[in-house]
């Protein structure tokens, strides 16, 4: 069987160390390379604490490394700054990028699915790949449709880049699918402190929490007449985005355009 070749940008991370713990535990992939700003020529068995492999991590990421690596697929876990540059470096060599990084707006997404068309190849993103964070995100829609008035509070470690969360952002999404946009509140509210009422997207207002001890977790609240329904996801370890990772990857392998969701590849 021939295996699926892997190379993780944003090794040293605490997400890439975790996709690469978890690649080298896989029958069916290969670790053929992992690069990291911070870190270059160490084995990446020693840079994660765990027994040498032989293969060293490389500095930042560049067309030769990913030539030389053979890749089939670039998992990027690095930052909102490097994380275009990586997947358009990618997609012009042939090789499909599994983006775990947020950060993307609408204009680097189009950016990309222009190449992928261009180059005749795939590209994959995903705002979170926790499944039980996918189902939340189907919950929330059909619950929508009959409780419209919610609210989104989204919880993140103290270290996170971007807010609101892209989970956070596709939830609300999903719901304004099938609810129209409305004032949620008093109309003629006003915020004593500016942005107290947190982000608005079609209505939705969507809060981040920013602390030191969480890793991810969002609720979504819906009120109605005398109730409220909470639908709440928490990520307690990295670990957790780990089966959705894999799937990605697998899946991936054969992609011919962007796909954006992991809900895509949920049977």
């Amino acid at each position: 069987m021939k295996r699926i070749r892997v190379f993780v940008a944003g090794a040293g991370g605490k997400m890439g160390q975790e996709v690469v713990r978890t690649i080298l535990k896989q029958d069916d992939m290969q670790l053929v390379g992992a690069s990291d700003t911070r870190q270059s020529k160490v084995d990446i068995g020693y840079a994660l604490g765990i027994s040498r492999i032989g293969l060293d991590m490389s500095g930042p990421l560049d067309a030769e490394m990913l030539r030389a690596s053979q890749a089939d697929i670039l998992v990027d876990f690095t930052n909102p700054q490097s994380v275009l540059k990586n997947a358009k470096l990618a997609i012009s060599e042939g090789v499909i990028p599994v983006i775990g990084t947020t950060g993307l707006d609408e204009a680097e997404i189009a950016e990309i699915r222009e190449l992928v068309e261009r180059e005749k190849s795939g590209a994959f993103i995903a705002p979170n790949f926790a499944i039980g964070a996918i189902l939340m995100m189907r919950f929330a829609q059909e619950t929508a449709k009959y409780l419209p008035h919610v609210e989104i509070i989204e919880f993140h470690h103290d270290q996170k880049l971007d807010a609101p969360s892209g989970t956070a952002l596709k939830t609300a999404e999903w719901i304004s699918e099938v609810r129209k946009p409305m004032i949620q509140g008093n109309p003629n509210e006003y915020e004593k402190i500016p942005g107290a009422r947190g982000g608005d997207v079609d209505g939705i207002h969507i809060h981040s929490v920013r602390l030191p001890g969480l890793i991810a977790h969002q609720e979504i609240i819906f009120g109605g007449m005398g109730q409220t329904l909470t639908i709440r996801h928490d990520a307690y370890t990295r670990e957790t985005y780990m089966p959705g990772i894999m799937l990605a990857i697998r899946k991936a392998l054969g992609l011919t355009s962007l796909v954006i969701g992991l809900e895509n590849f949920l049977e």
